[in-house]
């Protein structure tokens, strides 16, 4: 069972999501493609945010502009393929997208999104209340959903707005799981605490059993 944490547009709080996932599921992480920031990478982050020992395993694609994938891989004179982003293990595993979910990642029309079916994850989508969200988030959702992709539920990252989680969540049937406070300080004891609460809510369990075959027309 995995989980893969796309947002509805970069900066959004994937990081933050996934380091509190890693924490309070006990699971392993993968970030398949890293696009700048390599002196302080997401696995990094993870790796300075989870108190827990688990494996952090390499990044397929290091790129050195901090770029859409496509424009940095086309900038340091390589082709993200497909083939090169199945996972690295079958245990436990959060994955981690790279800026929003339609973020091309090639020049063959392959987005971040079409890493899923290689992945055999639930999609857990990262959303930001901001003046225009509603309509990113709506879209981004129909596209799954036209993708076949499994959506589990949204999280928002940051302040709440329960005008617009509500319409989001009329509009689209997708629950929101869980709302992530803005943290005074982003430290171990942050993530720690918001592990426990997730933890406790039973709502995300990588043991359970997952057989969503997902569309491989989408790729």
């Amino acid at each position: 069972m995995r989980y893969f944490v796309t947002g509805i547009d970069t900066e959004i709080g994937k990081t933050i999501v996934s380091a509190i996932l890693v924490e309070a599921l006990s699971a392993n992480y993968w970030k398949p493609i890293q696009s700048g920031e390599l002196d302080h990478s997401d696995s990094q982050k993870i790796n300075e945010l989870t108190s827990k020992r688990i494996i952090i395993y390499p990044e397929s694609y290091r790129l050195t502009h901090p770029l859409s994938p496509h424009l940095s891989a086309k900038k340091d004179g390589i082709e993200i393929q497909l083939m090169n982003l199945i996972p690295p293990t079958s245990t436990k595993l959060i994955i981690e997208g790279a800026g929003g979910a339609m973020v091309p990642i090639n020049e063959n029309g392959n987005y971040v999104t079409d890493i899923i079916p290689y992945c055999n994850a639930e999609i857990l989508l990262v959303i930001k209340h901001y003046l225009g969200s509603i309509n990113h988030t709506l879209l981004t959702i129909n596209y799954l959903k036209s993708k076949s992709f499994n959506i589990k539920g949204i999280i928002v990252n940051g302040a709440e707005d329960k005008e617009s989680e509500a319409i989001i969540t009329k509009n689209t049937g997708v629950p929101i799981l869980f709302n992530i406070p803005i943290a005074e300080n982003l430290d171990q004891k942050f993530i720690k605490e918001q592990a426990k609460i997730i933890r406790k809510s039973g709502i995300l369990d990588l043991e359970e059993s997952y057989t969503f075959q997902p569309n491989k027309k989408s790729s």
